[in-house]
């Protein structure tokens, strides 16, 4: 997985964390858990805050 994929990577982080509300979720760290996914293979520079907004959004929805 690449940054631009943000739903799988909120997919993957929603069947990680399951319990953890992404809504409450803090950028430094789920920049941190994106990077110690699995399938994630991208530079970690690559990303922004939009992104990881982007990233967030996804998650929220997944979690719903």
């Amino acid at each position: 997985m690449k940054w631009t994929d943000t739903q799988d990577i909120a997919i993957e982080l929603y069947e990680k964390y399951p319990d953890v509300d992404p809504q409450y979720v803090n950028f430094p760290d789920m920049h941190q858990w994106i990077l110690a996914l699995e399938d994630f293979d991208d530079s970690p520079h690559q990303s922004g805050e939009k992104i990881l907004e982007a990233i967030q959004m996804a998650w929220i929805d997944e979690a719903g």
